[in-house]
């Protein structure tokens, strides 16, 4: 439903900074008041807002559920990101991972190396530990800062990588025999690169196209091959 998709991108635009007037959504996605109220109505029985008295409020996790809806009808991957904060915009991507049947970790920190490090966005499923570094650039980037990236990102999979098994990060891929790490940067807007040296920079809008293919073509890929440790028997 298009106009569905409308009401929830002009609720993601409007409430940024708080609760908003109904009447404004209205104004914002030019439709009829009835029509209006009926589709913010079922989206208070679908538990995505609040509404009370004329005011309509949204908590973070309710935008990132409008943001997925929006997703879902169709609306422009793109046009929906730009209305996400940070931390909206890694949700996004950590829901299109859960989306795929993936468990998700967000902002991981941990010690490895004598350094700490923090991963955005970890994506597991068997056999595969995709770590994503979330970038909401909005705009290209230059080749120069695309490479201090890819490499940041590879040297805190690489990181990740020797930590493991490690219970203390609460995700099941820790107690996998094996695994394979792909280092990934996620981007708002697509960019002239789509693979640097053999990292994947994905756009968020090609997201979900990526990690169905993911599979199939991490050969070709930039990866860290993971094997539990045994102790030696005597």
């Amino acid at each position: 439903m298009e106009v569905l998709s409308e009401i929830a991108i002009s609720i993601l635009k409007l409430s940024k900074n708080g609760p908003v007037l109904h009447e404004s959504v209205k104004k914002e996605a030019r439709l009829p008041l009835k029509t209006t109220e009926r589709l913010l109505q079922t989206l208070q029985n679908e538990g995505l807002i609040y509404l009370q008295d004329g005011l309509l409020q949204v908590n973070t996790l309710q935008r990132v559920s409008l943001a997925v809806l929006a997703l879902r009808l169709g609306a422009d991957y793109e046009r929906v990101s730009n209305l996400l904060l940070w931390k909206e915009f890694e949700s996004l991507v950590a829901a299109t991972f859960e989306a795929l049947g993936y468990e998700v970790k967000l902002n991981l920190r941990f010690k490895a190396s004598g350094r700490r490090w923090e991963i955005d966005v970890i994506g597991c499923r068997r056999p595969l530990i995709v770590c994503v570094d979330c970038k909401q650039w909005r705009r290209g980037f230059f080749p120069s800062k695309l490479e201090t990236v890819v490499k940041e990102q590879v040297k805190r999979t690489e990181a990740f990588s020797r930590s493991l098994p490690n219970p203390d990060f609460r995700i099941k891929c820790v107690a996998w025999e094996e695994a394979r790490l792909i280092p990934v940067v996620v981007s708002l807007v697509p960019g002239s690169f789509r693979f640097y040296e053999g990292v994947p920079v994905v756009p968020i809008m090609q997201l979900k196209d990526f990690l169905y293919q993911l599979p199939m073509c991490t050969s070709s890929l930039k990866r860290i091959d993971w094997a539990r440790p045994h102790l030696k028997i005597a």
